[in-house]
């Protein structure tokens, strides 16, 4: 048995735990990072949304380069780019370094997720093995879950805030030291462009409008700064859509949401995403600032609802089999929409027993969430899963990151210049309501999309390409 294939999965496996623990694990150090660098929410919101923001523009052009390059080589560059950037983020002492920093982790996020699959694809031709290779793999994003927040505690108030980033520096260190030795360079060379004009369109849209998302309470609505953002994203988005539709190797192929099942599916997945990302970003500043809970103690009150969405997440695909995957994915989106409206009647003496409830039912939500990516994936016509994989990874991140900004400006403008905790309180109670309300939107939306019963559909022949397995997505996380 060649024994060096595992040491390479697990140079792949260290490689995207590090970027999902990276974000699992700064989230409840926001407050600590607010108070130390006298960061206004806004501030906060771009330490997250930057990062996001590069990873969300970046990740399909990533999966390009990988076609072009070779995975392992653009592989190794990202590792080798989220290590350096992680060490400047543990080393900033102000806003605009610890932002241009996150923004680079993104360029290296985007560069090490779309090659770990193909990376493990290369590594176990075998159909039995890779099955096992990509299991062993998936469970990272569980396991990010579970220790980040509760690391990111720990370290928020015993050490300096700096190495919830400092931390990805000697893991990145071994892992391109393992990569280099053990991933063996092996791949076909595909001719393809890197679509320069979507790629730059793409990401003036989002740019645009997260700038004006989040600057607009503090800058005015109505301020030319403001309303020329928005005229910009609006401008962008259209030459997107003009220049795919027409592009030979397009980076987003419209055509895949023809499909019921895909547009449907990544409408759900992305309802779920903007609901969640948003609070889940505010939640750490809500159980520290208004609930009086401690770095660790916010960090432990993630564990479960973590370990709850593991458990299950492992037992969905039997549940799905026995009642539909339409009715497990609207069982799970509606569980975490309760668990979201049960959390807003939080007040500012609850503790850790009133919390706890909704956080755990909240990942049993969750973790019935599992087969959605499968069962989109899969219903693509042969040949098209890895594109719809990309595609569908893609609408998360952007439908999170409107969900932190969007949900960012509702907040800020609820609670308006006043400092007190109360306003905090009532305005963070008033978005995690129309949070829940979005995410709810999914039940129908699901129900209908993903019924079994009809032909397929797009042209597309019976026989469907297998289902490509990602890993659970993390709220905040980079997929």
């Amino acid at each position: 048995m060649d024994r060096k294939k595992w040491w390479a999965l697990s140079a792949v496996t260290l490689g995207t735990f590090m970027t999902y623990l990276d974000n699992n694990i700064g989230n409840v150090a926001l407050p600590t990072i607010q108070r130390d660098l006298g960061l206004t929410i806004s501030g906060l919101e771009w330490i997250v949304s930057g990062y996001i923001l590069v990873f969300a523009g970046l990740i399909l052009a990533g999966g390009r380069l990988a076609d072009v390059l070779g995975a392992r080589r653009v592989f190794v560059a990202g590792l080798a780019v989220f290590t350096l950037s992680s060490l400047a983020a543990g080393l900033a002492t102000g806003q605009a370094a610890l932002i241009a920093a996150r923004a680079v982790q993104g360029v290296g996020a985007a560069l090490l997720t779309p090659t770990a699959l193909a990376l493990i694809g290369q590594i176990f031709p075998d159909p039995g093995e890779r099955g096992r290779a990509v299991g062993i793999w998936s469970a990272t994003g569980a396991l990010s879950m579970a220790l980040g927040p509760l690391t990111g505690g720990f370290i928020s108030e015993r050490l300096h805030w700096g190495w919830i980033y400092l931390i990805n520096v000697p893991i990145g260190v071994v892992t391109l030291g393992l990569a280099l030795w053990a991933v063996r360079p092996s791949f076909t060379r595909a001719r393809r462009s890197l679509d320069v004009p979507g790629l730059v369109t793409s990401a003036l849209t989002l740019f645009a409008l997260t700038y004006a998302l989040i600057e607009g309470e503090g800058a005015g609505w109505t301020s030319p700064e403001i309303l020329a953002a928005i005229g910009i994203a609006l401008a962008a988005a259209v030459a997107f859509v003009l220049v795919e539709a027409r592009a030979a190797e397009p980076m987003i192929d419209l055509s895949l949401f023809r499909s019921r099942v895909f547009s449907g599916g990544s409408l759900t997945s992305g309802l779920w995403s903007f609901g969640v990302f948003g609070i889940y970003f505010f939640s750490a500043l809500w159980l520290q600032n208004t609930l009086g809970f401690s770095p660790i103690e916010a960090g432990a009150a993630f564990v479960p609802m973590a370990l709850v969405m593991a458990v299950v997440a492992t037992l969905s695909q039997r549940i799905s089999a026995a009642i539909g995957i339409a009715r497990t994915v609207a069982a799970g989106i509606a569980l975490m929409g309760v668990a979201l409206l049960l959390m807003s009647g939080v007040g500012a003496d609850g503790g850790y027993v009133d919390v706890l409830p909704w956080f755990v039912l909240y990942g049993l939500g969750a973790g019935l969430l599992v087969p959605l990516t499968a069962a989109v994936v899969g219903a693509m016509p042969q040949g098209r899963s890895g594109v719809a994989s990309g595609v569908l990874n893609v609408s998360r991140q952007v439908f999170g990151l409107l969900g932190i900004t969007v949900l960012g400006a509702l907040l800020n403008a609820r609670r308006g210049d006043s400092a007190d905790p109360a306003a905090f309180l009532d305005a963070y109670q008033f978005t995690l309501v129309v949070a829940a309300a979005i995410v709810l939107v999914g039940i129908p939306v699901s129900l209908y999309a993903l019924r079994s019963g009809r032909a397929p559909e797009d042209g597309a022949a019976e026989e469907r390409g297998p289902a490509v397995q990602t890993a659970p997505a993390t709220a905040g996380s980079a997929n």
